[in-house]
């Protein structure tokens, strides 16, 4: 691949949504200059704003993804989604509001579905065809990505799947993520807590597997190799994270293919990790790590400060320490204490930027 000095350097890459050979690109260059994209669970045009506006003040590439659990919240709790409908639908309007006001930010989007289990496939194939339809409107995918994670599954099954669903995105220019061996704790109603602590650890041989069966198709995949990862917010002790792990990795697919890091890996399950760790994998070929829990409690964080400060001011529409008759509007007007909110978000998207060497990636040279 050829050496960019900037993101901006890569041909096609323009405010708004990154899709195909462009998308993939950007992560190739990420892989190159030893940096990874920060990818934002987001569940509200409110957490894909704070996202984007912190895009635009720290000058850094971003990734806005969805859960299949917020995008229902998107689309609507009360909608019905006993066959993914609301999932579907939030996805799908999620993916309209990024489209529509990232340009406006001045900055590149990578947009991007977040775990699918098996039981989850009619929420998958929903967003496919979705995707379908706006490519044959627009010559490209509505998402840049989407992720399958079929770690509970046999891996002969989990890879076999992944290459049926690799054939469908690759003539639309989509990028698929793949989970082999599971990332334990939880996560959107997905409990791993109690499972063997030797499927928290991938093999050469496994991840071999992987890049073996679906590099005929296309080579635009990533794999979320498992190196003890854990969902939530990381207890030291409970598990051992061992990115080495993901150097071995790429030592045994060197040897198999006599390319230099063929793998592109991504890192789930990353909050609360030692530093040192978290670039020790970067340096493996990490383009992509997740970030959700830390993000939700910034969002929290500010709208708890604010209540916090303004409590007198919050218990009715009428009366407050300036007079028993004094309005409040302006103090609960939903506009005031959820952009506290975004604020605290934005502060913790710098924190992340900062950790994975992202952090000006736009112009970082």
């Amino acid at each position: 691949m050829a050496e960019y000095a900037s993101i901006w350097d890569i041909p096609g890459v323009q405010p708004g949504v990154l899709t195909g050979p462009v998308a993939w690109k950007v992560m190739q260059h990420a892989k190159a200059k030893g940096f990874a994209i920060p990818a934002f669970n987001c569940t509200s045009s409110s957490t894909i704003n704070a996202v984007l506006e912190a895009s635009a003040k720290f000058n850094s590439v971003v990734m806005v993804q969805f859960s299949q659990g917020g995008a229902q919240f998107i689309g609507g709790k009360s909608c019905n989604n006993k066959n993914q409908e609301a999932s579907i639908l939030g996805c799908v309007a999620g993916a309209h509001h990024v489209r529509t006001v990232a340009p406006a930010y001045g900055v590149p989007v990578i947009l991007h579905s977040d775990h699918c289990a098996k039981k989850l496939l009619p929420w998958f194939d929903g967003m496919v065809k979705a995707d379908q339809e706006y490519f044959e409107k627009h010559g490209e995918a509505l998402f840049t990505s989407h992720m399958l994670d079929l770690s509970e599954e046999p891996d002969e099954e989990n890879i076999a799947i992944c290459a049926e669903y690799l054939k469908k995105l690759a003539p639309l220019g989509c990028i698929l993520e793949m989970e082999i061996g599971i990332t334990g704790g939880v996560e959107d109603g997905v409990n791993n807590e109690g499972v063997d602590n030797e499927k928290l650890y991938s093999t050469p041989e496994d991840v071999w597997a992987v890049y073996e069966t679906l590099s005929p198709i296309s080579e635009m995949f990533t794999i979320a190799a498992a190196f003890g990862n854990v969902h939530g917010v990381y207890k030291a002790g409970n598990v051992v994270l061992r990115p080495e792990l993901l150097h071995e990795f790429q030592a045994y697919a060197e040897q198999k293919t006599g390319t230099k890091h063929p793998l592109t890996f991504v890192f789930h399950g990353g909050s609360g990790s030692e530093k040192d760790k978290i670039h020790h994998a970067l340096e493996a070929g990490v383009v992509k790590m997740n970030i959700d829990t830390d993000t939700q409690w910034a969002y929290w964080d500010g709208v708890k400060n604010y209540y916090e400060a303004k409590k007198d001011y919050l218990q009715g529409q009428i009366g407050n320490p300036d007079g028993e008759d004094a309005p409040n509007k302006k103090h609960y007007d939903p506009r005031v204490w959820v952009r506290k909110g975004e604020e605290t978000m934005v502060q913790r998207v710098e924190e992340a930027l900062t950790d994975l060497k992202s952090l000006g990636s736009l112009n970082k040279a």
